[in-house]
């Protein structure tokens, strides 16, 4: 079957597109980043720095920790030994480590969870989590902060500060043998709800704590602890 033969207009555009591609695989093939500025960094030892207001995908260390610059945004962030510290407008997914603090500054966007094994945990004001907060070994303290998940920990203390809200509640795992076993001294978990902060879900303690929940702030279901309510802008000292 014979076709139709083209316009030459429409045969110069067909070739000037095909140079375009053309040139754009090339471009590509001789920058591979120029195509994925998401790209991924992985090390086994080092730090890694991602950059004030450019996008990453996954940031991943075995040795070493993480900074986030202002503005900058990445996929997963974990490491194993060594802390993540965040400055303000940093947006995330899911953000671990197991030997290691984890601090983002205000501002902050993780839309997955936030974790760590030894260490703890810190959001500043006008950071929104999707997901649970959670460690072993490590206090919890948000300012200002937003959690649609669920706080969770074993040896840590909790303080849901001024002006937060938790979705999902918190709960204090009783420990089960070696896992978060402190050596020394047996420290009773604090908890801590401030001033106009909200926890919605249950407050779960399988363990003994102390409880104390500023007289303006707002909680659901209490088990395994009675709260003590308090006024001014500090709990009562133990």
């Amino acid at each position: 079957m014979q076709h139709p033969q083209q316009a030459p207009e429409a045969r110069m555009n067909r070739f000037l597109l095909c140079t375009v591609l053309l040139a754009a695989n090339a471009a590509a093939f001789a920058n591979p980043q120029a195509t994925d500025s998401r790209r991924d960094i992985d090390k086994v030892n080092g730090s890694i720095t991602a950059e004030a207001g450019q996008a990453y995908g996954d940031l991943g260390t075995v040795n070493g920790g993480i900074q986030l610059d202002r503005g900058a945004s990445a996929e997963d962030v974990e490491t194993v030994n060594g802390g993540i510290r965040a400055d303000d407008d940093v947006a995330t997914r899911d953000v671990s480590t197991v030997n290691g603090a984890i601090r983002f500054g205000r501002q902050a966007r993780i839309t997955g969870n936030l974790e760590t094994v030894n260490g703890g945990i810190f959001a500043d004001r006008g950071s929104r989590i999707s997901g649970d907060v959670s460690t072993v070994n490590g206090a919890i303290g948000l300012v200002g902060t937003a959690v649609d998940g669920r706080i969770e920990t074993v040896n840590g203390d909790v303080t849901v500060g001024a002006d937060s809200r938790v979705a999902g509640g918190i709960r204090i795992e009783k420990p089960h043998g070696n896992f978060g076993l402190n050596f020394g001294k047996h420290k009773i978990p604090r908890v801590v709800v401030g001033p106009n902060a909200v926890v919605e879900g249950a407050m779960v303690f399988e363990r003994e704590v102390k409880l104390y929940v500023h007289a303006s702030a707002r909680i659901g279901s209490v088990s395994g602890a009675t709260a003590v309510r308090y006024d001014g802008a500090t709990p009562p000292q133990d």
